[in-house]
């Protein structure tokens, strides 16, 4: 990806006129565009890695497989969150990690694992760069040098066990280059995160993530069936059966470790035949509570579609769910819900009719399948556009949760409120817009979009809109991170989520398996 903004160069969205007005009238947006550099023109701290461990580190891998170069280092500082984007345009030197190594297997991990430990070298496992928490920052947190481990050698298809539909593959395959493989031999993964593209099987491992399609599918986690994991105090397989009583689940431990206790390098899936038949459909609800009553009657009593949600009324307004329409209104009013439909023919058909029936029943309105469609042609472009309303001036970031079905309307207007009223007391005019993203029995996820003019100080302000929401999510009873997971920015209210005996018991298998603390530091455990 770029080192400044999301994704393909190539892909790069341009502001439409309609949306250029709605920044201006409705949110004062009139700065002047940020000015970019090329990454050749950014000065970065110097490499704190002296010439003894480059040569030991280079005698693990290879020399071609040790970056140093300054776009090697910045191609590696960190995710690409709202924040992190407003770092590299600034015209201070840039932090970024001492080295980045690439390696080709397991033991050359385990080797660098062990030599990093010996001489208290951080290490920041990266699959995709794509984390939006702070969760690739090359945190030194008092080590003597901080590495990137780069995993993207581990690219590889290594087993398809088409009768248990299990397949394995290493932790640094994209997404894209995953469904290929798979796809060739009539299978599919279907965990489509907004960051598919580019993202890696391991780092949807490591950080719980949770797909578009997961009311079909269920989130990563579920998908699991075991893992490979290389921790300075070993390596450990865990998955030998779908099911065991013996013991609680180790694997668990690692899904959602982030890289702080272990590095993924190989994932065993479950996978399905890849879908004969596909339907999508919008719906149109008069509010968000009515949409959310159905979206809760449908997913316990029903048949679920593969994709369900919903836009509340803001997010419906500007039409941010098909974001090649945003600033037209080709939705009039009230709130847009998105269903898709997988399987067989005859199942979709089913499938389709007993939802259709369920939402008609609780105010819901078919629009036919144009809006579904409209979304899934852009549901990978979001980050794009809001990269394109940084350089407009506009600050744009997301934040998402997950609560009970008893508690939804509660955390969504504390959240909203929280955001206002922390931007507006900067001087701006917020734009805050919900949609639910995932769905449960017993609850579901919002996903919030906020967009206002920049104050000279975009950085600030959004830290001081993040902490208002973070407290009035924990406030609220809801959980700090539904899917974008913990890393630095969501580890301040990780004593709340865990407690502190949680906090205990993370840090006793930290210490157990990472003894001198050189994986990920500054992240996820409190």
């Amino acid at each position: 990806m770029q080192w400044d903004a999301w994704g393909d160069p190539a892909c790069r969205r341009e502001l439409s006129d309609g949306v250029r007005a709605l920044l201006t009238s409705a949110l004062g947006v009139t700065a002047p565009p940020v000015l970019r550099r090329s990454i050749g023109e950014v000065p970065v701290e110097p490499s704190a890695l002296g010439p003894t461990h480059l040569r030991a580190l280079s005698a693990v891998v290879g020399d071609s497989h040790v970056g140093v170069s300054d776009i090697d280092r910045l191609l590696h500082a960190g995710g690409k969150s709202t924040l992190d984007l407003l770092r590299r345009r600034s015209v201070d030197r840039q932090q970024a990690p001492d080295a980045v190594l690439t390696p080709g297997g397991a033991d050359e991990v385990q080797d660098i694992l062990r030599y990093c430990s010996k001489h208290r070298i951080a290490v920041v496992p990266f699959g995709g760069g794509t984390s939006v928490v702070g969760g690739l920052d090359p945190v030194r947190d008092g080590f003597e040098a901080v590495v990137s481990l780069d995993l993207r050698r581990f690219d590889q298809l290594s087993d398809l066990d088409e009768e248990s539909g299990i397949a394995t593959l290493g932790a640094g395959i994209t997404g894209p280059r995953a469904e290929e493989l798979l796809r060739a031999r009539g299978f599919s993964i279907g965990h489509f995160p907004q960051s598919f593209r580019f993202a890696t099987i391991g780092g949807f491992a490591a950080t719980r993530s949770s797909g578009q399609a997961s009311a079909g599918y269920g989130r990563f986690e579920d998908m699991v069936h075991g893992l490979t994991v290389v921790t300075p105090s070993g390596v450990l397989v865990t998955g030998r059966a779908p099911a065991s009583a013996a013991g609680p689940d180790l694997g668990e431990l690692f899904v959602g470790s982030e890289g702080t206790l272990g590095v993924i390098t190989e994932v065993r899936v479950r996978v399905h035949h890849v879908p004969e038949a596909i339907e999508r459909e919008g719906w149109n609800f008069p509010d968000f509570a009515t949409g959310a009553a159905a979206l809760r009657q449908l997913v316990q009593e029903s048949s679920v579609p593969t994709v369900l949600r919903l836009s509340d009324e803001a997010e419906t307004g500007v039409n941010l769910a098909t974001t090649g329409k945003i600033g037209e209104s080709a939705v009039a009013g009230g709130c847009l819900g998105i269903t898709t439909y997988e399987g067989t023919a005859e199942l979709v058909s089913q499938r389709m009719a007993q939802a259709r029936a369920v939402l008609a029943a609780h105010g819901g309105t078919s629009l036919g399948p144009e809006p579904g469609n409209d979304w899934e042609k852009g549901r990978f472009d979001a980050p794009y556009l809001r990269d394109a309303l940084l350089d407009a001036g506009a600050l744009c970031e997301t934040l998402e949760t997950a609560t009970t079905w008893g508690n939804l309307a509660n955390v969504r207007t504390a959240v909203t409120q929280a955001l206002v009223d922390a931007l507006t007391t900067q001087g701006t005019s917020p734009l805050v817009m919900c949609h639910i993203s995932h769905t449960y029995t017993t609850g579901a996820s919002l996903y919030f979009t906020v967009v206002c003019a920049q104050t000279t100080d975009p950085s600030g302000q959004w830290l001081a809109a993040k902490r208002a929401a973070g407290d009035a999510i924990t406030g609220s009873g809801a959980t700090i991170t539904h899917h974008h997971a913990v890393g630095v920015d969501h580890r301040p209210w990780m004593a709340d989520e865990i407690g502190g005996l949680g906090a205990n018991i993370l840090q006793a298998v930290k210490n157990a398996v990472d003894p001198a603390g050189i994986l990920n530091p500054g992240k996820l455990i409190p």
